[in-house]
């Protein structure tokens, strides 16, 4: 629609005239009628007798426009986020989920967007929601999760060449929050749970054949050197006197009550 370009007929010419001629009779009254301001982040369209001026917008600053055959629309060419409403999907693995996210795109082209849409922001919305749904669709609840970004980019490739005929640039998607079942949070944290356990009971296995070991070595050492073991229960008991222990425990070795049997057989 915005690239066509026919003349306005001989009834258009007359019309112009007219209204050519109206505004030279009325001058400089009717001048602040022809003038319009277009602020620096916006672009109008002009529309003569019904048809598009020329295939690019107007503005910044003042532009002339005739009263009676001219009109004009006004177009933000700012950066908008608009926050897609929560959307109800089942994933690939048959997991119902709640996702909801945002999408920031911006106008390009203005007159694309007064001629070959009705209302842009509206489109692009409904559109980013049939196509978050139809994305998100195809994954699983594990790549849900875990690759937000990639399917973030996966959407925005997609709404960015489905409103490129629009003149809307999608220039970011961003999954802002995914809802499960509390059935499915439920089991996915006894799952986790469950594999923390046995990576705990895993590294406690460890440990202890770890310290079994030192302690083999410890008793190979000590059983080359009779005098170490009294040694090391003499350091045992100061470690232990250390901590302002009102009673302290110290066991003996066996031996020694047998050695002390003997000499009391003896005497």
């Amino acid at each position: 629609i915005a690239d066509r370009r026919e003349g306005i007929g001989v009834c258009g010419w007359i019309l112009l005239s007219i209204s050519f001629l109206l505004v030279l009779i009325t001058f400089p009254i009717s001048i602040w009628a022809c003038i319009k301001v277009v602020r620096e982040y916006e672009r109008a369209v002009v529309f003569r007798l019904g048809r598009i001026l020329s295939k690019k917008a107007k503005g910044p600053g003042v532009i002339l426009v005739l009263p009676c055959t001219d009109t004009f629309i006004k177009v933000d060419l700012r950066t908008v986020a608009r926050e897609i409403p929560p959307q109800e999907i089942l994933t690939r693995d048959a997991v119902t989920a709640q996702v909801d996210g945002v999408v920031h795109y911006r106008i390009h082209s203005a007159v694309s967007a007064v001629a070959n849409v009705t209302d842009v922001h509206s489109a692009t919305l409904l559109l980013a929601q049939t196509t978050m749904r139809n994305v998100l669709g195809t994954q699983s609840l594990a790549q849900l999760l875990a690759d937000r970004e990639e399917i973030a980019h996966s959407i925005q490739a997609t709404l960015d060449s489905a409103t490129e005929q629009w003149g809307v640039k999608v220039a970011r998607v961003e999954i802002k929050d995914i809802q499960i079942p509390m059935a499915m949070q439920r089991a996915m944290a006894t799952e986790a749970e469950a594999a923390r356990e046995t990576k705990a009971k895993v590294v406690a296995a460890e440990g202890e054949m770890n310290a079994s070991k030192g302690l083999q070595k410890a008793a190979m050492v000590l059983a080359e050197s009779p005098a170490g073991l009294p040694l090391r229960y003499l350091q045992t008991l100061t470690a232990v006197a250390a901590q302002n222990n009102s009673t302290i425990v110290f066991p003996l070795p066996i031996t020694m009550f047998g050695s002390l049997g003997h000499k009391s057989t003896g005497g």
